[in-house]
């Protein structure tokens, strides 16, 4: 058995080395595009214009929609082909909000860090009120307050305990750590998740759990409810509300030192007054949303498609900037390199800018469903055969260290070719893992090609992951700077490569889930947390 184990290892590595011995890697482009990509960055200026002309872009807001024009007319001036936003929907009704204050009056005034969550209804002018606390995780705890809430601002959480923070907020991947991403993952039986105490809940049971205790509120004739943030330390973390439904009631998510002060003052039975005034609009006009697409087209074999890209969209507490300006800035400037030099390439390159990614991929999902296959059927289109793969770019600022293969092992020989050239910048990890949460799930889901690139964390789930401080600012730009020398080199290597690129069997049709039977009611991606009612 041992025998026969070593020569089959033999043989895969034989076949591992011959594949790589065969791809050929043009290190004279490899060097234009990273002159180009080092010396003539035009990255910080996309993401200037991303981040603090149009942020935040949540999908289908007028920031969203205006940055989705400004980009069409960017990447027409590169001299792209075939710019244009391309519809999908329905998504839902649009949302904006253009002023908030809120203060604690009594029994001292101060000013409260917060932010409304998104598809929360304005306050109709200020709003005065006493505050009491209320924590609801469960059906039995209605009954609890029942008739007890009326004309109150109601704290909804429990108060956390903050630790004092000992861990550095931003890091890079070590050695060690990179070396451990190259490990295979055996899987083991799933744990329990979630916190102690606290049923973990499917996002289909979150959102009728939602629905029902917004319900319970405009019963109870509670004006306003205030949640308390994941974060600490200033950091304000915070999502939206049910965009579907269009009698929200007034939701804030307050800093946690913030909401603890509250909630310590009413644990001493002290009185607590409250005043917010939230101005927010809704938009119901279109409700179809869209992708920013433009291509560069091929030469002899301009029907094949190679395809770069990451989320447009955000959420709104800060301008969006590492979540998702970053990965859309960075595709875009690979697009600039690849025209700016006049490279000679075979297959076509498109840039994709996907919208909904943040309501659960549903941008990339409805482009992928149009033009490739339905997961549900799984009967592929003559364009998914003629697509290579897509590079998708959404972690944050970090520079590239590696790649995902997702499961592809014939990609390994491949990527380890193409990652030669940028060893001298850190790159070149390469993991059999799956990762989550992002658009390239989307591709894979019906058997393309599709990866996502591992990157240095940073500081993006310590401090700008979905928070106020999603800014220009937290931005690394050398960082960027090796993300698009280094994708633009891929995607280069794959439009121009005799063969496509190699693809993991066809998965079997996938049934959509129970929450997800139309765009507008999708889950929300898996880079978020777990279900929150």
């Amino acid at each position: 058995m041992l025998r026969r184990f070593e020569s089959t290892l033999a043989l895969l590595l034989t076949l591992a080395l011959a594949a790589s011995a065969q791809e050929r890697v043009d290190l004279g482009v490899v060097h234009q595009i990273k002159t180009e990509a080092f010396q003539n960055s035009k990255v910080m200026d996309l993401m200037f214009q991303l981040a603090d002309v149009y942020g935040p872009r949540l999908t289908n807001s007028p920031q969203f929609r205006a940055a989705g024009e400004w980009a069409v007319k960017q990447l027409s001036e590169y001299g792209l082909d075939n710019v244009k936003l391309e519809k999908w929907g329905p998504f839902g009704r649009g949302w904006a909000y253009t002023s908030y204050t809120g203060y604690i009056n009594q029994p001292q005034y101060q000013p409260l860090l917060g932010y409304p969550l998104a598809w929360t209804p304005s306050t109709d002018g200020p709003l005065t009120a006493e505050a009491v606390l209320a924590p609801i995780r469960t059906e039995a705890d209605l009954e609890q307050y029942k008739g007890k809430l009326r004309g109150k601002i109601v704290l909804r959480d429990a108060p956390r305990d903050l630790a004092l923070p000992t861990d550095p907020v931003g890091r890079r991947l070590t050695d060690a750590q990179l070396t451990d991403l190259t490990v295979f993952p055996i899987p083991t039986p799933p744990g329990r998740r979630g916190r102690p105490g606290q049923p973990r809940l499917t996002p289909q049971q979150a959102r009728k759990f939602r629905e029902r205790l917004n319900q319970f509120w405009k019963d109870e004739g509670v004006p306003l409810v205030i949640r308390t943030s994941d974060g600490d330390g200033g950091i304000v973390f915070g999502l939206g509300a049910d965009r579907d439904s269009k009698d929200n009631v007034p939701t804030i998510v307050l800093a946690a030192e913030h909401y603890n002060r509250i909630a310590r003052l009413l644990d001493h039975n002290l009185p607590v007054q409250l005043t917010f005034d939230v101005k927010a609009q809704f938009f119901d006009d279109n409700l179809d949303s869209f992708n920013v697409i433009g291509e560069i087209p091929g030469n002899a074999k301009r029907d094949e498609v190679v395809m770069v890209g990451g989320h447009f969209d955000s959420w709104h507490l800060g301008t969006g900037a590492t979540d998702n300006a970053a990965g859309s800035a960075v595709a875009m400037e690979v697009m600039r390199i690849l025209k700016t030099l006049n490279l000679k390439m075979d297959r076509t390159v498109r840039v994709a800018l996907w919208g909904g990614e943040e309501e659960g991929l549903l941008g990339s999902e409805a482009y992928v469903k149009q033009h490739f296959a339905d997961p549900a059927t799984m009967k592929p289109t003559a364009e998914h055969d003629r697509l290579s793969g897509y590079f998708n770019l959404d972690n944050g600022s970090g520079k590239i260290r590696g790649v995902n293969l997702q499961g592809n092992d014939a990609m390994r020989p491949i990527f380890e070719k193409w990652f030669e050239p940028f060893k001298d910048l850190g790159a070149g990890t390469i993991a059999l893992r799956n990762t989550g949460g992002t658009d390239h799930l989307s591709f894979d889901a019906v058997g393309l090609p599709g990866f996502q690139f591992i990157q240095d964390p940073l500081d993006y789930s310590t401090r700008t992951h979905h928070t106020n401080m999603d800014v220009y600012d937290r931005v690394q730009a050398t960082d960027l700077e090796q993300a698009a020398a280094i994708i633009a080199s891929m995607v280069y290597n794959a439009a121009t490569r005799p063969e496509k690129l190699p693809r993991k069997p066809l998965p079997k049709p996938r049934p959509p889930r129970p929450d997800q039977t139309t765009p507008s009611a999708a889950a929300p991606t898996s880079a978020q947390p777990a279900a929150r009612p």
